[in-house]
């Protein structure tokens, strides 16, 4: 039995040397996946830091950002703008007349449909002509015997001349017989002239259109009693092409006429309906009043439409519009895009970079819906006609180009 060493030493020695190796290996894993979650974590914390970063200057940026203003705009065109003066009026035919009879008797018969166009000299209406047809008749029968009875007067008169001259016979016998053969004359003109009224009468009884037109609603019917007398027609005939428009004009307006017909050239004249939606007609100026209308201060014109398609009828009120004067070629824009201010007129111009500038125009007239500017919009520019209320210089806009015809649309004034 040997000899031991101290427990102390014992121990010393069963604990000296190295560590086992699974120590070490799992005190590495440990301190890796330390550094590997402080890593993620750094990595976390800085993906979001700049996301909100990020964030704030994109706020940042558009609350200090202006927002794009949508408004429609056109481009300045052009064109011819025609002027024009506009007033109501009234549609008047050149010709209208009530169909009377010249005769008294009996409706016969009717040749005409109510509403159709007529003729001058077309057959209307037939009269009963046999009362005159007899009166005809009786005066040829006592115009027979007149002519036979002056025959007679003239045969003893040119006797008693030859036996005056003979001494035969007193110059008062021969101015008797004279007398007698002037008498017999007489009835025989007397005679030719019921003839010829007979003849009328008959004429009359056949009643013919004195005008060509439309005829209205007839007014009686066959067998009707109708007398010369008679207030009432038996039709009215009105002309219907071409047909009239009067209008008035204040007395402002004439020497601007008077010095336009100087010219010798036609005044177009346009009829539209009330409403002015729809261009009824086309027509030429004809004439205007020769005097004032001192209640109104107006003056009357006439014009006159073909009326080929029956468009204009009779006591029709339309809007007519004269044309006084044209501009040509001149820069045209819509009306709606002139503002005014205590500077002046000014409009909108789009530029390149959808921003707005504001510049002063000079109006040359307006007509309606277009205006003809003389300086400050050039061909082609861009001007704003809608949504102006919520520009101003540099504004940045959305816009929305619309089509701009050069075309006026006429309102009622």
């Amino acid at each position: 039995m040997t000899t031991g060493a101290p427990a102390s030493e014992q121990t010393k020695v069963k604990y000296s040397g190295a560590e086992p190796a699974s120590r070490t290996h799992a005190g590495l894993a440990s301190d890796w996946r330390t550094w590997l979650v402080g890593a993620l974590i750094v990595l976390v914390i800085a993906y979001f830091w700049r996301a909100h970063r990020q964030a704030v200057e994109a706020a940042a940026a558009q609350k200090n950002a202006r927002p794009m203003i949508p408004v429609s705009a056109v481009q300045a065109q052009l064109g011819d703008l025609d002027l024009y003066l506009t007033a109501i009026g009234s549609v008047t035919p050149f010709n209208t007349t009530t169909v009377k009879s010249r005769v008294d008797g009996a409706i016969q018969n009717i040749f005409y449909t109510e509403g159709e166009t007529v003729k001058a000299g077309d057959l209307l209406i037939q009269i009963d002509p046999r009362p005159y047809q007899v009166q005809l008749t009786q005066a040829q029968g006592q115009m027979a015997k007149d002519q036979a009875a002056y025959e007679v007067a003239k045969i003893t008169f040119e006797r008693d001349q030859l036996l005056y001259s003979q001494g035969v016979i007193a110059r008062q016998d021969l101015d008797n017989q004279q007398s007698t053969m002037d008498q017999a004359k007489g009835a025989v003109e007397s005679d030719r002239g019921a003839i010829d009224n007979a003849k009328l009468n008959i004429t009359y009884s056949r009643i013919s259109a004195p005008i060509s037109g439309r005829i209205g609603l007839r007014l009686l019917d066959l067998g009707n009693i109708v007398h010369a007398t008679d207030t009432t027609g038996l039709a009215v005939i009105t002309q219907l092409q071409p047909i009239a428009v009067i209008f008035a004009l204040p007395e402002d307006d004439i020497p601007r006429v008077v010095k336009r017909t100087q010219s010798g050239q036609p005044l177009t004249v346009q009829a539209w309906d009330r409403d002015f939606t729809k261009q009824l007609s086309s027509g030429t100026l004809m004439t205007f009043d020769n005097q004032i209308d001192q209640t109104t201060g107006t003056v009357k014109l006439k014009a006159q439409f073909d009326n080929p398609d029956y468009a204009l009828f009779p006591s029709q009120f339309v809007n007519a519009r004269l044309l006084i004067n044209t501009i040509k070629s001149t820069v045209l824009i819509p009306t709606a895009a002139v503002q005014k201010s205590p500077q002046g007129n000014f409009v909108y111009v789009v530029k390149p970079d959808d921003s707005v500038m504001q510049r002063g125009v000079t109006v040359g007239a307006t007509q309606g819906d277009i205006s003809s500017i003389k300086n400050g919009v050039n061909q082609g520019d861009t001007v704003v006609t809608d949504g102006v209320d919520k520009l101003q210089p540099g504004t940045k806009v959305s816009v929305h180009l619309a089509t701009f015809a050069l075309i006026d649309h006429p309102t009622a004034q």
